[in-house]
């Protein structure tokens, strides 16, 4: 198992931008992230297995600009004695997304550029390469 303080790729950090905060309250970021899950295509949610998507406040320990992190081990990495393991968690940090947000709409976007971010990890792909792609 990965943890975010293991790998630092499986994590997505931000830069804070002080002043630029908007409050989108738990519940309706909630549904942002099941919004973004929704746009994922179904052949890659299909794709996925054995692992579950979460909101928390805020990330732990001393981590500020987190917006995301994946722990597990990624579909590319599990082999035949892949068995019997707790979850996967793609985890969405609801208070740093929009300390970096100044509109409910630019929310959005970052919910569904985290998500997308985080579900890549599942798959394997690296940090770096998410940047290239330009879902860093």
């Amino acid at each position: 198992m990965i943890s975010a303080a293991e790998a630092p790729a499986a994590s997505h950090p931000a830069a804070w931008h002080p002043g630029a905060v908007v409050d989108v309250p738990r519940e309706r970021f909630e549904e942002l992230v099941a919004d973004a899950l929704d746009e994922v295509p179904p052949a890659l949610t299909a794709l996925m297995d054995n692992v579950v998507v979460l909101v928390e406040d805020e990330p732990p320990g001393s981590e500020p600009g987190l917006l995301g992190v994946y722990e597990g081990i990624a579909l590319t990495q599990r082999g035949q004695g892949y068995a019997g393991v707790l979850p996967d968690r793609i985890t969405l940090f609801r208070l740093p997304i929009c300390a970096i947000c100044p509109t409910e709409e630019d929310v959005v976007d970052e919910v569904a550029v985290t998500v997308v971010h985080e579900i890549a990890h599942h798959f394997g792909v690296a940090e770096a390469r998410l940047h290239e792609l330009g879902w860093g």
